[in-house]
């Protein structure tokens, strides 16, 4: 048994190159396939405390740790035998660097510049979220990229998800409609979500939309859970909502514009639904559309409507 580190605490994204104190609760639970390498370890994860719910109660994790100043007095004098660095913040990677341990993997500090560099194994992650056409042409996986910056192969491996929802499937679908502040450019219009409610409940479906829920739901990390649980057929954007329902083993429909749809595998549970005709310019990785109309926009209501009907055997 080893003792294994992992820092993830979701303030820069395993693909992207920049970074915030704003936490991207999807990239922390995408990050989690990497478990299953150290289920008969001992293993210590940072996160920043509001993605606890994510991570609590998770079976592979011993100890979970909030990203605090008390926490990082406490690393500085202790060992490991991994440290798995997950955040390209340079803080964090300065951190990283002054715990000991014999292997480590993923980020470190540049003394120098003054930014985060990649350990060997982490070099082609580093440049596919930093130079947008390497991103464009990736073709790779983000469960493919994570496994090989530790050296390993990823055969497959499923996020691992501690929380056990309390509600049992109540609707045929869950329209997840909301688009984060971080990334408007990925939402579809009240217009489009509309349409395709009117449809589904037309076939005699029962429907749930996320922007009609109460405000626990909309804020509360367990109420969320909850509600995606609800649905058995999940219908998202590229967010929290579809990595969730993915963890939950739910059908999934996923709208793709701005962010690559290559990174994200559906383990045979869904797809990713493109324009059509899908842009030169897809995937920009831009918050913010500088074009008459986002790219996400270009989803054809009437065909969306069709891998509807064929994912849910409506037939």
């Amino acid at each position: 048994m080893e003792k294994v580190l992992i820092i993830k605490a979701g303030y820069s994204e395993f693909l992207e190159r920049n970074h915030s104190r704003k936490v991207s609760f999807g990239d922390v639970l995408r990050t989690t396939p990497l478990l299953h390498l150290y289920k008969e370890d001992n293993v210590t994860w940072v996160t920043d405390e509001s993605a606890y719910p994510l991570l609590e109660n998770n079976p592979f994790i011993k100890r979970l740790l909030p990203y605090d100043v008390n926490t990082i007095l406490q690393l500085e004098s202790e060992e490991f035998d991994s440290v798995i660095n997950l955040e390209k913040v340079p803080g964090i990677c300065a951190l990283a660097d002054k715990i000991k341990a014999w292997k480590k993997f993923g980020f470190r500090f540049n003394t120098f510049t003054g930014e985060a560099e990649a350990h060997d194994r982490a070099f082609e992650v580093l440049a596919v979220s930093s130079d947008s056409i390497l991103k464009q042409k990736n073709e790779k996986t983000a469960q493919e990229l994570l496994f090989e910056m530790v050296g390993k192969k990823w055969n497959g491996e499923k996020y691992v998800l501690g929380y056990k929802p309390r509600t049992m499937e109540q609707y045929d679908v869950c329209l997840n409609t909301l688009a984060g502040q971080k990334w408007p450019n990925k939402a579809w219009s009240a217009e489009r979500w509309n349409r395709i409610e009117e449809k589904l409940i037309e076939e005699g479906l029962k429907v749930s939309r996320q922007d009609k829920q109460p405000n626990e739901i909309l804020t509360n990390l367990h109420d969320y859970m909850d509600w995606i649980n609800s649905g058995k057929l999940v219908i998202s954007n590229d967010s929290l909502g579809m990595h969730l329902a993915i963890a939950l083993n739910k059908k999934i429909l996923a709208l793709f514009g701005p962010t690559p749809h290559k990174e994200v595998y559906f383990y045979g549970q869904g797809k990713a639904i493109l324009p059509d005709p899908v842009p030169e310019c897809m995937p920009c990785f831009k918050p913010e559309c500088k074009k008459e109309k986002p790219c996400i926009l270009d989803i054809n209501t009437e065909k969306f409507l069709e891998e509807i009907k064929k994912i849910q055997n409506f037939y």
